[in-house]
């Protein structure tokens, strides 16, 4: 949520903000009208209602006066409590029309600024579709070349993580459709195992070696912790609501990321100055309806309903700079992960078009994966970079809606904060340049040193 008071001084700010995201800028202008209408009729009614207090007052002073007042004085006394008396009377038509205006005009004036995104840093590039990102860096391991293809590298054609998963019997696609429809997997023995590694291995790299605390999160939250969050009203589609909700007036949806509970943790409270930052991490199940991706990546792991994810959380004062370090010291912390693991990758900078409504910057983190990119004459694709990890800079956005602030130290009120998030590591996503990556000729996969305490000790699978 943007800060209504900032909008009302500066419209041509959010105006330039929504188009640069490809959002109407028209709600900008409809969101003013209402606002100006919303305020009008609270001014009005306040007035009202301070006139009220007043004629209370003024019928008081009257009534004492009278007890010693006599002949004509009472007599003008008691024509002005007689008037007095009358005027809320007077009065209550219009205080029932304003009472009206403002139950009409407050609901959506708030929809309107739910809608409204949040203009991207002077600093993001432009752009008007994914296609406009720009790459940042990208690091390679030593003696592999992604401006080469997998075979020109390691001398074999590849096989996709569906065919290695798939013959070495740690996946099943068939039976995960039978059980829950499209999309929908199950991970066998070795692949179940090197699933929860990865992820065993990020946490506890998050929490051992990062100091991040350990929180655990609900995956079925209330619909405000969605909204407090920015995944509604945008972003609404994405999500499973629950048909039956508990009956308590409130609706229930599944998560698509700890994020959600993470920052929902702290909503409506005061911190203390000194205990900021606050960094958490969580592991958790996930769920997107991945509506709007039809044809997309049907096959495989990259795209499903269900999966689990180590999510990075920092909540920290209101400072650009300080936001701006944690975000670089965030995609840090990744990048460190991902040379552990050995797998090639690339950051690239998110442009306007593909920032969400929520981020002021985003930061994605992209692996090579062997099985896909443009093919080859004979049908063989030469691999190519896919988001694994998206890191987010947010500001006061998603605090604002969540009602998350701090005390400052030296002015003792309260300060709306900031907020950033990262992913660490999904899987299965992950498992595919992983498994990718790591097999050999022969259709087995080497296991990464790094993850082979979590293996028991397994060097290879299969």
């Amino acid at each position: 949520m943007i800060d209504l008071r900032d909008l009302r001084e500066n419209p041509d700010v959010y105006r330039a903000g929504a188009a640069a995201k490809q959002y109407d800028p028209g709600t900008i202008d409809r969101l003013l009208e209402v606002d100006a209408k919303l305020r009008e009729a609270m001014v009005e009614r306040e007035q009202i209602t301070a006139e009220k207090n007043r004629i209370g007052k003024d019928i008081g002073q009257i009534a004492g006066r009278l007890k010693k007042a006599e002949g004509d004085e009472k007599a003008k006394l008691q024509a002005e409590m007689k008037a007095l008396q009358a005027r809320p009377n007077e009065l209550k038509p219009r205080e029932n029309e304003l009472n009206q205006l403002v139950a009409e005009f407050e609901p959506e004036r708030d929809a309107l600024w739910l809608e409204v995104p949040r203009p991207p840093d002077p600093d993001v590039p432009a752009g008007e579709s994914p296609d406009d990102n720009v790459e940042i860096s990208r690091w390679n391991p030593e003696g592999f070349d992604t401006a080469k293809t997998f075979a020109e590298n390691r001398g074999f054609e590849p096989k996709s993580h569906i065919e290695l998963m798939a013959a070495l019997g740690i996946v099943e696609f068939e039976r995960g459709v039978k059980m829950a429809g499209s999309r929908s997997y199950v991970l066998i023995g070795d692949g179940m195992r090197l699933h929860q590694a990865i992820l065993r291995y990020a946490f506890d790299y998050m929490i051992n070696e990062n100091g991040f605390t350990p929180i655990s999160v609900p995956t079925l939250v209330r619909d405000e912790m969605m909204v407090g969050t920015g995944f509604f009203p945008h972003g609404k589609d994405q999500a499973y609501s629950v048909a039956n909700p508990t009956g308590e007036g409130y609706g229930l949806s599944l998560t698509g990321t700890a994020e959600v509970g993470l920052m929902g943790y702290h909503a409506d409270e005061i911190l203390d100055a000194t205990d900021l930052p606050r960094t958490y991490t969580s592991v958790s199940t996930c769920y997107r309806r991945e509506a709007g991706a039809a044809g997309k990546d049907t096959a495989g792991l990259f795209r499903i309903h269900q999966f689990d994810k180590v999510e990075q959380v920092v909540i920290c004062r209101a400072d650009e700079g300080e936001s701006r370090a944690w975000h670089q010291k965030m995609i840090g912390f990744v990048e460190a992960l991902m040379q552990r693991l050995v797998l090639p990758y690339r950051l690239l900078q998110c442009c306007t078009a593909d920032l969400g409504p929520k981020n002021a910057d985003q930061i994605d983190i992209e692996a090579w994966m062997p099985s896909r990119g443009e093919v080859d004459g004979e049908g063989r694709p030469r691999g190519a970079y896919a988001e694994t990890h998206s890191a987010s800079r947010l500001y006061d956005y998603q605090c604002r809606r969540l009602n998350l602030r701090y005390r400052d130290a030296e002015t003792g009120k309260p300060v709306v904060a900031h907020a950033l998030n990262n992913t660490v590591a999904a899987s299965p996503r992950i498992l595919i340049p992983l498994v990718e990556m790591y097999q050999n000729e022969d259709g087995s996969i080497t296991v990464p040193e790094v993850l082979r305490g979590q293996m028991g000790g397994r060097e290879r699978i299969g």
